[in-house]
């Protein structure tokens, strides 16, 4: 199957192409940013939420604001990092970004594209479907030569009127209670865990936690869900990566990752095949692994 987004430029509420953003960056209902951030070890607290503010200075596409994730999009009053906000805050911090109902926001990220895709899919289920993710991000614009601007993210004043109104919160969220479900015998969910293979084996020791996975998911990497230009599988392609891993569409399907990022891309993926019943599990690892009554799994070989 032809990549939609090639030949159309935009696949409306999923992707757009590097080329229809050049040719939009001047829409007035535009709303273009990058969120780019790392996940760095920290001596004291471990694991910390880096954002690649500095990177986003010295180069970025004209016209892009800037998001810190973590502490713009994500609930500051949670002990866990990167939290979904609750419809109050989340709509307090979009508007202050300036996007309101009638918006058209591209997200990009300048590395993993899972940034955006997080970023995405909070927007999705408080009900925004005018979201897009640059197909390929920073690292294709620039491989284009396409225009790049530098400088501080200058922060704009909020445009009279613009409102965004949250629905009600769709089911798109997966808590602990919902994973215990399926690690005590829900056979019709299917846990898919997007780390690495030695991250989801456990020979990889993580940031905090416990090593290894949720006992009974599959390890799909959300890197394998990419071709190695870095741009999203095109259908077909996803389609056979989820049926060759027993996802067909009467699986319901809890992705998880060590903190709620790489795994929405596995979400977004699978809404982009419509598929029916997809949820991220928010906290991830990060409640998983830190609780120690619930079960881990090892596959770590000998020698």
């Amino acid at each position: 199957m032809a990549r939609e987004v090639s030949s159309a430029g935009i696949f409306p509420g999923f992707l757009v192409s590097t080329q229809w953003l050049s040719e939009n960056l001047h829409r007035p209902d535009l709303r273009l940013f990058d969120c780019s951030a790392t996940m760095v070890v920290d001596p004291v607290i471990q694991q910390r939420v880096q954002p690649e503010r500095a990177a986003f200075e010295a180069g970025h596409i004209p016209g892009a604001r800037f998001i810190d994730i973590d502490a713009e999009l994500s609930d500051r009053h949670h002990r866990f990092h990167l939290m979904l906000p609750p419809p109050e805050a989340f709509k307090a911090a979009v508007e202050a970004l300036g996007i309101g109902d009638d918006s058209l926001v591209v997200i990009y990220s300048t590395g993993s594209i899972w940034w955006a895709t997080r970023v995405w899919w909070m927007l999705r289920t408080y009900g925004f479907t005018n979201a897009h993710v640059l197909d390929g991000g920073w690292p294709r614009w620039l491989a284009e030569g396409r225009a790049v601007e530098s400088g501080a993210d200058v922060v704009r004043e909020r445009a009279a009127g613009v409102e965004f109104t949250p629905g009600p919160m769709l089911p798109y969220v997966a808590g602990r209670e919902d994973v215990e479900r399926v690690v005590n015998g829900d056979a019709a969910t299917r846990l898919i865990n997007a780390l690495r293979p030695p991250q989801y084996s456990g020979e990889e020791l993580p940031r905090k936690g416990r090593p290894g996975h949720i006992p009974g998911s599959l390890n799909m990497p959300a890197a394998s869900l990419l071709d190695a230009d870095g741009r999203l599988l095109d259908d077909d392609a996803l389609r056979a990566r989820f049926a060759a891993a027993g996802i067909d569409d009467d699986t319901s399907v809890i992705a998880y990752c060590g903190g709620g990022v790489s795994a929405s891309l596995v979400v977004f993926a699978l809404m982009k095949l419509a598929h029916p019943n997809v949820r991220l599990y928010d906290a991830s690892l990060g409640e998983w692994g830190s609780a120690p009554e619930l079960p881990m799994q090892l596959e770590v070989t000998a020698g």
